[in-house]
């Protein structure tokens, strides 16, 4: 809850921060503030659970846990934005506003014990990126991007909301705790059609929010005309407060309808690894395979919800909260090393990264760890983060998704070495000058390359905190 309010105070309190025209004290005084949330966030963490807004949000271990995640990643994900403050961008209080903002967004959905709430938190965070897809004023595809969001997201809400209002006609209640009960004792019979329908709206809205297949069309088109330093916070935190609240919602709300959920949830999870590993490997720009690769990670995650089988708290709940983390450290990585490269050389094609090797030994190799993580390879986070998972859904007898998961992740090696290939087999333009990097953004790579190698040797240091 003090995070909740800490954010939403100086969300507004940056807003009239953007009168002083002075951008080189919002980027420390931003990075300041979200140290102070983050070390807030798990001051909570040996309270007891605890209830606000009449019982809508609850504060306990699973909350801290996931809001730890969405904090740390905005963290390490703001020494990016520095090209705003270097170029004096007239509108970066505003910027750094609905980025808290959208952190309040991601907390409530995260924390949610009333699908009001839920609904709350997902608007909050939905709204804010529409606007900040739009952000580029030189760039007419982040005009696209905004507009093909929001009318997509539009759409999406409209069928996440009628898919509340039916399970309340169906249940009589918002509260996941009397859902549950209802759900598991139907009180009339005959309205179990509206509530089958209910979740599957549900599932279809959420769905959408995480870039699940077949609801994930918009994520490519958005993601390249979106301002770089703006995807990587799409693609890290929404995901991540959008699994979260993913599996809260079967898990404590629907566990009772499982044998109607479940079959939806595997058939999206085989589509949404297909689609995301072939679309990725048919691109010709590493934000276009980044979009279709984080796709693919939504399928990863999917069998996590699978292999939960409606429990909140378990080894495929920890499985998804570690994956999450090792997905989103190193899609910061490779997103921050795109956006240095782009900013300076002007080419969003893989031809961009030709020669970094040499150029910027540093760049090449955190960008080396962040493909190699998310492609799964042993002694990076990425590997971990899947063999949780698929030992999960092993152990829970889903034989056939994981070896169809294990056969795309082979996939997902073609398209994550192609970076590597142009930063170390190809040379660079005669005029290629080094990458500028500043130092905060130099430690800032380091820390993320030793964290990801870091989950790959002792993952266990975070057992316990789920």
């Amino acid at each position: 809850m003090t995070s909740i309010i800490l954010l939403s105070v100086f969300g507004i309190v940056n807003l009239f921060l953007g009168f002083l025209r002075s951008n080189k004290v919002l980027l420390p005084g931003a990075m300041l503030l979200l140290l102070a949330v983050f070390g807030a966030n798990y001051a909570d963490w040996n309270s007891e659970p605890a209830s606000y807004f009449n019982h809508m949000l609850v504060v306990d271990h699973y909350t801290v846990a996931f809001t730890g995640i969405v904090l740390l990643t905005a963290i390490v994900l703001l020494p990016f934005s520095r090209s705003y403050v270097v170029s004096g961008e007239p509108n970066l209080a505003e910027y750094y506003a609905l980025l808290l903002f959208s952190l309040v967004g991601a907390i409530m959905m995260i924390g949610y014990d009333h699908l009001l709430m839920l609904f709350v938190g997902i608007e909050i965070l939905s709204i804010s990126m529409y606007v900040l897809a739009g952000s580029s004023k030189r760039d007419s595809r982040s005009n696209e991007a905004a507009l093909k969001y929001f009318l997509m997201g539009a759409f999406a809400t409209g069928i996440l909301l009628f898919g509340v209002a039916l399970l309340y006609g169906a249940t009589g209640t918002f509260a996941l705790s009397q859902l549950a009960a209802a759900v598991a004792a139907p009180a009339n019979a005959s309205l179990q059609p509206m509530l089958y329908i209910g979740i599957l709206m549900m599932i279809i809205g959420i769905g959408f929010k995480v870039s699940a297949a077949p609801f994930h069309f918009w994520t490519p088109d958005v993601y390249e005309g979106t301002p770089t330093f703006f995807t990587a916070f799409m693609s890290t935190v929404v995901k991540t407060a959008g699994f979260a609240a993913f599996l809260k919602l079967l898990a404590v709300a629907l566990p009772a309808a499982q044998g109607f959920w479940m079959p939806t949830i595997q058939a999206m999870c085989a589509l949404t690894l297909l689609l995301g590993n072939v679309g990725a490997a048919a691109q010709d720009s590493p934000k276009r395979m980044l979009a279709y690769s984080s796709v693919s990670h939504a399928g990863y995650l999917l069998i996590g919800l699978v292999a939960s089988k409606g429990v909140l708290k378990g080894e495929a709940a920890s499985a998804i909260f570690f994956y999450s983390l090792a997905y989103s450290i190193a899609t910061v990585a490779s997103f921050g090393v795109l956006k240095l490269v782009n900013d300076h050389r002007q080419n969003d094609s893989y031809a961009g990264l030709n020669g970094l090797g040499r150029t910027n030994p540093l760049l090449a190799f955190v960008m080396t760890v962040a493909m190699l993580s998310l492609a799964g390879i042993p002694l990076t986070g990425g590997f971990f983060g899947k063999f949780f998972l698929l030992a999960a859904a092993v152990g829970q007898g889903y034989i056939g998704l994981v070896v169809f998961a294990v056969i795309m992740s082979m996939v997902g090696l073609y398209y994550y070495l192609r970076p590597l290939i142009a930063m170390y087999l190809r040379p660079a333009d005669e005029n290629a000058t080094p990458v500028p990097v500043d130092g905060i953004q130099s430690a800032t790579l380091v820390v993320l390359a030793l964290l990801t190698i870091i989950l790959g040797i002792a993952p266990g240091f975070l057992s316990g905190l789920l």
